[in-house]
């Protein structure tokens, strides 16, 4: 579940409110061990969720950084290389 966060700081454009709620939901999901949870515990699970993006949204606006921002389109570039360096080439149906 994990390998789904992405790194969110120092990127241009900087991260949308999606990209945050995403990952926070994806940390609480391996926090929690549940992709979805039971009615019993989806208002615990829903306020977890707002509180890891809140954090997180506080951290990517206090830190700083003197290197350059990162371009998604490079970094996801460089991504689909380790993968098929590890994987290997993806065959298309």
């Amino acid at each position: 579940m994990c390998r789904n966060i992405k790194t969110l700081f120092n990127f241009e454009p900087p991260a949308t409110e999606l990209e945050i709620r995403d990952a926070s939901l994806q940390f609480v999901r391996k926090l929690s061990g549940f992709t979805v949870p039971s009615k019993a515990n989806e208002a615990a699970f829903e306020a977890a969720v707002e509180k890891v993006a809140a954090a997180a949204r506080e951290l990517i606006r206090s830190m700083v950084t003197q290197a350059p921002p990162r371009n998604r389109e490079v970094e996801a570039a460089k991504a689909r290389e380790r993968s098929v360096a590890r994987f290997g080439a993806r065959e298309e149906a």
